[in-house]
């Protein structure tokens, strides 16, 4: 049996997260920021129960990282993320200057990092280094399992 890496340990975090929303009926992503081995922030989509678009995984980790290190700026970051991040989530990406990102599954729709739009290639003043594929299979199973409940609906 192979030795779980540290990628696979955050995305798991984030995959924690990801499960809470899909309790509460919400779309299951969940997102995890780290620094240096430290867990500086969670989040996992609230848009439903918020009552609110900006309510993505990633946006609210990336606020609560914030908070804790008294910074908008987080430099030397890395985000875990569940799902491949829409054009909102990239754009906090790169605003938040966060220096890398995880993601599990692909979003060939929606995705601005690889899918639709490929935001983190485009000449902004920051531009995190980004890696696809990290548990993508138990990522995208966790979201065929909830839209497969929602249509027997």
């Amino acid at each position: 049996m192979r030795e779980e890496t540290m990628h696979e340990r955050y995305m798991r975090m984030a995959l924690e997260e990801a499960e809470k929303a899909g309790r509460l009926g919400e779309i299951p992503v969940g997102a995890v920021v780290v620094r240096q081995g430290e867990v500086l922030g969670r989040g996992h989509n609230l848009r439903q129960t918020g009552h609110s678009a900006l309510a993505h995984a990633e946006v609210l980790a990336i606020e609560e990282a914030c908070r804790l290190t008294g910074d908008w700026r987080l430099d030397g970051c890395d985000l875990y993320v569940t799902l491949e991040p829409c054009a909102m989530c990239a754009g906090a990406v790169l605003n938040s200057r966060i220096s890398r990102v995880f993601y599990g599954a692909s979003d060939p729709r929606e995705g601005a990092v690889c899918g639709m739009l490929r935001l983190f290639d485009l000449p902004y003043g920051s531009r995190p280094d980004y890696e696809g594929g990290v548990l993508a299979e138990e990522c995208a199973e966790l979201l065929s399992a909830f839209f497969s409940r929602q249509r027997m609906r």
